[in-house]
């Protein structure tokens, strides 16, 4: 006795919290959300940071907790824990970012700490030469693996001398960092104007305000406003070879030109790389993996940064396939341009796009997340549900035009990174092979 699958539930429009927006008089911008449910509290505060020193940023983020002119890095953690609160921060090209959460109840305290170390980090020698150790433990042990290798190789490619061509230190760069660079960047770049402050949870945003104002209040400098330029122009060339001798894989990586969120186009290159290879049952995962049995995971993905967006196929192939396997990815490209999905094809990459969207949503950190993340380029919350019915729109016509338009190989950087001595003969007899 057999029994019927039931068909999928139909789709129901994305909603979404409204937010309270409100600039301070330090000029800090806060948007408050009320998620009620679960009485946590989730905080993130972006920090404009564009040109900074990338060693001393992410000395100064590692240890930005490590105590204040009053209090030590073991009396912020016990105030923290008595709360049910963290905090962390990290730093990019483009900012700070400082991220916690807390019980609902304790939001005053958790800002009050935040508010206390914004105003007077002190940065202990001690503390800082701990964090400082750890980075650059973790970049000596990452500066050993092929994804950290290949991908510094691609920045460095693709961005040239843009602040996105080096995206990491070395870790000889962190080791040179000493405690008045890190005291000089907090002085000169942790300022509230430019900088905001989402806060997203069981919370009246009415009393959230006024706990901001009360804990941040006294958070004020100046600073020069430094911004990102705009990403320099994608220049195709040779296949870019990265030597790595007696490796028994190849890492492939191709990049090419992405619109931003804010293009008509966005929705439609959403689906597409989706389609191409975003996602499992993708047409480049289930040529590479199931078919030809090359790689284990596959990967397409759009990357969307203050400066530009980009598009990023990554590829991980034993080594005496790594000719043959990018031979695949090219024509896989190739193919999205020329053979349009059916209905059915797009229909499961525009289903498992709506559904990622609504379970990144589903939490008070995931909407804190994207709320911060769109607020960087200039786009609200409610951005999310305009581009949901956007996705609903887009047609087999539409995919088969953007990849055309924006999904060429001929348009693309490839950097490979792999055994030079096994893989420039087959490679080069089918690219120009430029070897690093």
């Amino acid at each position: 006795m057999s029994t019927a699958v039931p068909g999928l539930a139909p789709e129901v429009p994305l909603a979404l919290p409204t937010p309270v927006e409100r600039v301070l008089p330090n000029g800090l911008s806060v948007t408050l959300v009320r998620r009620p449910g679960v009485p946590i509290a989730e905080v993130r505060l972006s920090i404009p940071a564009a040109h900074a020193d990338l060693a001393v940023a992410d000395v100064l983020s590692a240890a930005l907790f490590a105590g204040t002119e009053s209090a030590t890095m073991t009396e912020i953690a016990q105030r923290l824990q008595g709360v049910g609160g963290s905090l962390g921060a990290g730093a990019d090209p483009d900012r700070l970012a400082v991220s916690g959460t807390c019980l609902a109840s304790g939001l005053s305290e958790l800002l009050d700490i935040l508010g206390d170390i914004l105003v007077a980090a002190d940065y202990p020698e001690a503390p800082l030469a701990v964090e400082q150790s750890r980075i650059i433990d973790g970049l000596s042990v990452a500066e050993q693996q092929p994804d950290f290798q290949v991908s510094r190789a691609l920045d460095a490619r693709l961005w040239g001398d843009h602040p996105y061509g080096h995206q990491q230190p070395t870790a000889a760069e962190v080791a040179a960092v000493v405690r008045d660079d890190v005291r000089a960047l907090h002085a000169s770049r942790l300022h509230p104007d430019g900088s905001r402050l989402v806060i997203v949870g069981d919370i009246d945003p009415d009393a959230a305000l006024a706990a901001v104002e009360k804990s941040l209040a006294a958070w004020n400098g100046s600073g020069e406003p430094r911004h990102m330029e705009p990403l320099p122009s994608l220049v195709p060339g040779p296949v870019v070879l990265v030597d790595r001798p007696g490796s028994v894989q190849s890492a492939i990586r191709i990049a090419y030109p992405a619109v931003g969120r804010t293009h008509d186009d966005n929705a439609a290159q959403h689906l597409a790389n989706l389609i191409y290879g975003g996602y499992f049952t993708s047409r480049l995962v289930m040529n590479l993996r199931e078919t030809k049995g090359y790689g284990y995971s596959p990967r397409s993905r759009v990357d969307h940064s203050p400066a530009g967006s980009v598009q990023l196929t990554s590829v991980d192939v034993a080594t005496e396939v790594t000719a043959p396997a990018l031979a695949e990815v090219v024509s896989e490209l190739r193919g999205m341009a020329e053979r349009a999905p059916d209905e059915a094809e797009l229909d499961l990459a525009r289903r498992y796009a709506l559904g990622s969207v609504k379970l990144a949503t589903a939490t008070q950190s995931g909407i804190a997340n994207y709320t911060s993340a769109l607020a960087a380029c200039g786009l609200p919350l409610s951005w999310l549900a305009e581009h949901s019915e956007r996705l609903r729109a887009v047609t087999p016509a539409d995919i088969k035009r953007v990849a055309a338009e924006r999904m060429s190989p001929d348009g693309a950087v490839t950097v490979v990174l792999g055994d030079g001595a096994e893989v420039t003969g087959p490679l080069s007899e089918t690219a120009e092979i430029e070897v690093l």
